[in-house]
Parts: structure tokens; C-alpha cells; sequence
């Protein structure tokens, strides 16, 4: 039972382990909803960061999100 905390930990990860980040755009929703995302995020940079005004471009873009 010793040896379970020598060979990788009470939970069996290697330890020192290096975790590597996943590659940008990996992801098909990364690629999917680009135009709604384009729209929201302009709406928010036009608006000064009001959420309450963008709440239209925020609703298409969760809407095609939950959709993929």
C-alpha cells in the first residue's frame, strides 16, 4: 500500500507532470458562432461595455452556441 504514494500519488496523476495548453481553435465552437461573437463583441465595444444594450447580440450568440 506504501507504494501507491511513491508511483504517482493517492489519485493516481504523475506528479511533475508538464500540462501543455490546448492549441486556439481547437474547438468547433471557436469557428462556429465567429459572427455572432463578432456582432456581441462590437455592440460591446460601441456601447462603452453596457451589457444591458448588447442583451440582443448576447442572446444570438448563446442561442447559435447551444445550437452546435
Amino acid at each position: 500500500m506504501d507504494d501507491l504514494f511513491f508511483t504517482g500519488g493517492v489519485f493516481g496523476g504523475t506528479r511533475g507532470a508538464r500540462v501543455v495548453p490546448l492549441e486556439k481553435g481547437v474547438f468547433p465552437l471557436d469557428h462556429e458562432c465567429e459572427l455572432q461573437k463578432k456582432d456581441y463583441l462590437n455592440c460591446q465595444k460601441t456601447s462603452g461595455h453596457q451589457s444591458e444594450t448588447c442583451r440582443e447580440f448576447s442572446k444570438k450568440y448563446l442561442q447559435c452556441r447551444m445550437e452546435k
